[in-house]
């Protein structure tokens, strides 16, 4: 193994490790909730809008689930301003963790990996953008995994970034709906937002499965898509 290797390793642990003592120590792990919403966000305007972004695109960086963004910013934007705000906060998280594995952890996982990485080059190389759309447009999936594996291939940012910021606006406008339901007609927001779930997901399915050409970006994931759907 190459000494640069070797130090982007160290660097890329040490980083996680360093994340990992912060979130823990200043309590920032488990702030990020409708308490912490309440007093730190709503109502704030622009400098609450700006902390939300930041510390979304934090969450989503490190794995939260995106919907869970999109659900407190529905809470605390309602559903046009929660949709926007949670869409660039978890491009920006995507874009963050793309490119720290791109520059931090790529030559390792090719030397690891390398039959996996070739197949993640394979399904994305030919229409970046598009097949990151069909990604993102699935209801299943690790948003976390999507972006390292990203990062890893020789996909261009551009094409995978770009691409999944306009693949989450169906599901972000979904969970930004359900979260605007704590406040306002709960039960009507909610089942509409169960139905729209439903419909997206189908779509995104019935497109990967369309337009994927027999190319499989991770076999867990046309596992679980077969005994669900």
């Amino acid at each position: 193994m190459s000494r640069r290797i070797i130090l982007r390793t160290l660097i890329l642990f040490t980083s996680l490790v360093a994340l990992g003592v912060v979130l823990k120590t200043t309590g920032l792990g488990a702030a990020f909730d409708k308490s912490w919403i309440d007093a730190q966000v709503k109502g704030q305007g622009v400098s609450g809008e700006a902390l939300f972004v930041v510390a979304g695109a934090v969450f989503t960086a490190v794995g939260m689930p995106r919907q869970v963004v999109a659900f407190l910013a529905g809470y605390a934007f309602g559903l046009m301003p929660g949709t926007m705000l949670s869409v660039l906060a978890a491009t920006t998280g995507c874009a963050t963790a793309f490119y720290y594995a791109r520059f931090l952890g790529r030559d390792l996982v090719k030397a690891r990996f390398p039959n996996r990485v070739r197949r993640i080059d394979d399904f994305l190389s030919e229409n970046p953008f598009t097949m990151t759309l069909l990604i993102r447009f699935l209801p299943i999936g690790s948003n976390l995994v999507v972006n390292l594996a990203a990062g890893v291939s020789s996909v261009g940012a551009a094409s995978f970034i770009v691409g999944s910021g306009l693949g989450y606006i169906p599901q972000m406008v979904v969970f930004a709906l359900v979260g605007t339901g704590i406040t306002v007609d709960p039960a009507l927001r909610i089942g509409c937002g169960v139905a729209l779930f439903a419909v997206s997901g189908a779509l995104g399915v019935y497109l990967y499965r369309k337009y994927r050409h027999g190319k499989t970006f991770d076999d867990r994931i046309d596992s679980q898509l077969d005994e669900r759907y």
